[in-house]
This record gives structure tokens, sequence and C-alpha cells, in this order.
């Protein structure tokens, strides 16, 4: 289930990632969801393939003296390093079954904060992808409840993969639901497998009940 269309609503995103002008955040869940979606990974390379025609049809301007040299020497650098593997902890094998575009970010949260405990069952890392925007990976166990919640501006959550389900509707791998600040809802983990979803939002979350007050108390 989605909120909103993969391929039309979110046309502007893929035309950003295809010209390089995309935020970080939304560039790793559109790489992260293109894993999943084939429909979101031929979208990505037809907005890749729209912005090289227009590259190509570009006025072209003078290099300077030496610039073709520099980058035949600089693709060859790259092609001569080896791709690093991700390793994860052994308490961490899970984590290597994510989607490749996560790896890195997972690494280097693991190696700052990694997890933090949110409510029962529920586990959340943040991750710094060289954005402003919060990004957090979520790990929700099955019958697991995250508190009811509002939200002080946009969210965007990707199921990775298991599955969540909330007032609205069910989730599943590749899904993305799209909440806002009128939206008030309590995900619970779906049944069966772990539920790890990524999410992207420019505000924090709103807590209602016994974990608002707190929030109020704390300032936060």
């Amino acid at each position: 289930m989605m909120q909103d269309s993969a391929t039309s609503s979110f046309s502007e995103l893929y035309s950003a990632y295809a010209a390089g002008r995309l935020d970080p955040a939304f560039a790793l869940l559109l790489e992260t969801q293109s894993m999943l979606r084939p429909d979101v990974r031929g979208a990505l390379a037809v907005s890749e393939a729209i912005s090289g025609s227009l590259l190509e049809s570009a006025v072209p301007v003078q290099m300077s003296a030496g610039a073709g040299a520099r980058a035949l020497d600089l693709i060859d650098a790259l092609e001569a390093e080896e791709t690093p593997v991700a390793r994860f902890p052994m308490h961490d094998d899970e984590l290597a079954d994510l989607p490749a575009p996560l790896h890195d970010p997972v690494l280097d949260a693991l190696g700052a904060k990694g997890w933090q405990g949110t409510a029962p069952g529920i586990r959340r890392m943040k991750l710094d992808v060289g954005s402003d925007l919060e990004v957090e990976l979520y790990r929700i166990q099955p019958g697991a409840r995250v508190p009811r919640h509002t939200h002080g501006g946009k969210e965007f959550t990707l199921v990775v993969s298991g599955g969540f389900s909330d007032e609205t509707g069910s989730f599943g791998p590749g899904d993305l639901a799209v909440k806002g600040p009128d939206d008030t809802h309590q995900p619970v983990g779906d049944a069966g497998e772990v539920c790890f979803a990524l999410a992207v939002r420019d505000a924090g979350l709103r807590f209602t009940g016994v974990m608002g007050l707190i929030q109020r108390v704390l300032g936060q």
C-alpha cells in the first residue's frame, strides 16, 4: 500500500535525483525503495535517461586545459579500488540483509550511538547522511506498538522488510507511508517477520497521552 503514487506524485523527486540535486535523505530513501520495487527502479532509469538526453543537447563549453586527462586518471583510480564489503557485528547479522544503500549509513550509526530503545519491542537508529532532515531506521518486533503520535511536519516511512499496520492500513516491503501534521496514528508491527522501516522527516514526532506529557516536560 502507498499513500502517494511512486511513479507520478514523486516524479519531481526522480528528476531531482537524476540531476544530482536531491537531498541526501530522499536520495537514500529512493535508492533503498528502488531495490525493493521494480517500478521505482524503472522510474529512476527513465528520469536518468531523460537527464542524460538533456545533457547531450546542452550547448558545449570549452574545457580547461588537461581536464580530459584528469577525468581519465580519476576513472582509472576509481576502477582500481576494491569495493568494500559491509561487515556487521555478529549480533546484528539481520542488518546484513538490508538493501545495499543502507549498509554504509547503518555501519556508521552502529559505530556511533547505535540502537536506542523507544518502547517495548521498538528500537531506532539515527542515520547521518549529510542532510538537515531527520533520518532514522526503525526495528519493530511483531505486535510491538510505536507510541501514538502526530507529526511536526512531513514524514516519509519506507518499509524495508516485514510490515506494520496503523489506522490507515497495512504497509509491506517497498511501501511508502506519508504522514503530516494532521495525521495521528499508532503503527503496530505485523505478525511474523521483524519490521525494518526507514523514516525521513522534516520535523520531530509529537507524542500523545503519557508519552506526550513526558515529551513536553523534557522540552523535546
